[in-house]
C-alpha cells in the first residue's frame, strides 16, 4: 500500500475522453488535483495494457470510467473483465492506493444487455487486489440524444419508461468526491453501493420529445417490451434506491443550458 501524502493526490482517469470521463478530468482539474488522462488518444489502452505502467507512475487513485461503445452484452462483458483486470494489475505494481469505478443503478437486477454486463464490471472491481469503491449512476441526460441518434428513419420511437436522468457533470462531481475520500467505506454487508441520480423521476420518451422538438425530430413513445429488461424498467426497477443521492438539474433545466 502506498504511503504517499493524499493531500497532494494524483488521479489517473481511465476513459478520460469519454462522455463522463471529460467531466471527471474537468472536476479534478478545477479542484487542483494532478490528473493523468488515460485513453487510446493519450497512448494508454486498458485492453492491451499498452502505456498503463508509465501512466500510473506516482498515481494515488485510479478512476475507472472506461466503457464499451455498444449495447451488446457479451462484448461489453469481455471489455469490462479485461479492462478492470488490467487496471488492477498495473495499479498494484504501481502501488496505487485504490480504484473507484462507475456503474449503473439497477445493474444488480438486470438480466440482459449492457446493464447486465456491469455486474461483471462490479465483481471484477471488488475482487481485484486493489481496494475498490463503486458509484452507481442513473442514465445520463446525455443518453437521450444518443437514443435519438440511434433512430431508424425520420421518427424516433423511444420507450415510455420511468428513469431518473442525471447530468454527467453531477455524476463526475460525486465520483470525484468518492475517489478523493480515503475514508469512504468499502461495499460489503450493511454498506450499500452508493448511488447518484437526478432530482426527480422522468419518462424517457417525454424527455426525448423535449430534445426532439429542439432538433426537429419527431418522437413517439412506445412500450419497452422490445428492450432488455423492459418489464423490470416499467415497474421502476432501475430507479434509484432510498439511499441514493439526488442532485443536479432536471432534464429540462439541463436542456436549457445546451441550446
Amino acid at each position: 500500500m502506498s504511503t504517499r501524502n493524499m493531500s497532494t493526490s494524483k488521479f489517473a482517469v481511465a476513459g478520460a475522453t469519454g462522455r463522463l470521463g471529460r467531466h471527471v478530468v474537468d472536476v479534478l482539474t478545477e479542484r487542483g488535483h494532478q490528473v493523468v488522462p488515460m485513453s487510446r488518444t493519450t497512448g494508454v489502452d486498458v485492453i492491451t495494457g499498452e502505456g498503463l505502467a508509465d501512466a500510473l507512475v506516482g498515481v494515488d487513485v485510479i478512476i475507472d470510467v472506461a466503457s464499451w461503445h455498444a449495447s451488446d452484452q457479451e462484448a461489453a462483458t469481455k471489455f469490462f473483465r479485461t479492462a478492470t483486470g488490467n487496471l488492477h494489475e498495473a495499479g498494484l505494481r504501481a502501488e496505487v492506493d485504490r480504484i473507484v469505478a462507475v456503474s449503473i443503478i439497477g445493474t444488480d437486477k438486470a438480466t440482459a444487455g449492457f446493464v447486465a454486463a456491469q455486474q461483471v464490471h462490479e465483481e471484477a472491481s471488488l475482487s481485484g487486489p486493489l481496494p475498490a469503491r463503486i458509484l452507481r449512476a442513473a442514465q445520463f441526460h446525455e443518453f437521450v440524444g444518443q437514443l435519438l441518434d440511434w433512430r431508424q428513419g425520420d421518427v424516433a420511437r423511444i420507450p415510455a419508461l420511468p428513469t431518473q436522468l442525471v447530468a454527467c457533470r453531477t455524476v463526475a462531481e460525486t465520483l470525484v468526491d468518492l475517489a478523493a475520500d480515503p475514508g469512504a467505506a468499502l461495499p460489503g454487508p450493511g454498506v450499500p453501493i452508493p448511488e447518484i441520480a437526478g432530482p426527480r423521476t422522468e419518462i424517457m420518451s417525454e424527455a426525448a420529445k423535449l430534445l426532439g422538438a429542439r432538433r426537429g425530430i419527431e418522437v413517439v413513445g412506445v412500450d419497452g417490451s422490445g428492450m432488455p429488461d423492459g418489464d423490470i424498467a416499467a415497474v421502476g426497477g432501475f430507479l434509484p434506491s432510498s439511499h441514493a443521492e439526488l442532485a443536479g438539474p432536471t432534464f429540462r433545466e439541463w436542456l436549457d443550458t445546451q441550446f
